[in-house]
């Protein structure tokens, strides 16, 4: 690592109020956490991308944006149904 860097490192911890030492394991933990987190979203992505390919379902952008916003003020609704597209 080099000298540049290690004095980033030291003025950054300070400001955080952490050793050098945690503030790398901290950074260390973050990375891992953002790259694991980020795999299984792609890896659900994936999954979806196969069943839609295979079925060719999919809800409408406006039916799960009007679900979505309806449970977010907490009222109840209906799941909108999966359609196949009108090709």
């Amino acid at each position: 690592m080099d000298d540049a860097l290690k004095a980033r490192i030291a003025a950054a911890a300070e400001r955080a109020g952490k050793s050098s030492h945690a503030f790398i394991l901290d950074a260390l933990s973050e990375t891992v956490e953002r790259i694991e987190t980020d795999n299984e979203l792609h890896r659900i992505a994936d999954e979806r991308w196969v069943a839609l390919k295979r079925t060719g379902e999919s809800v409408a952008w406006a039916d799960a944006k009007e679900y979505l916003q309806a449970r977010a003020s907490g009222k109840k609704a209906r799941r909108p149904s999966a359609r196949q597209p009108a090709r």
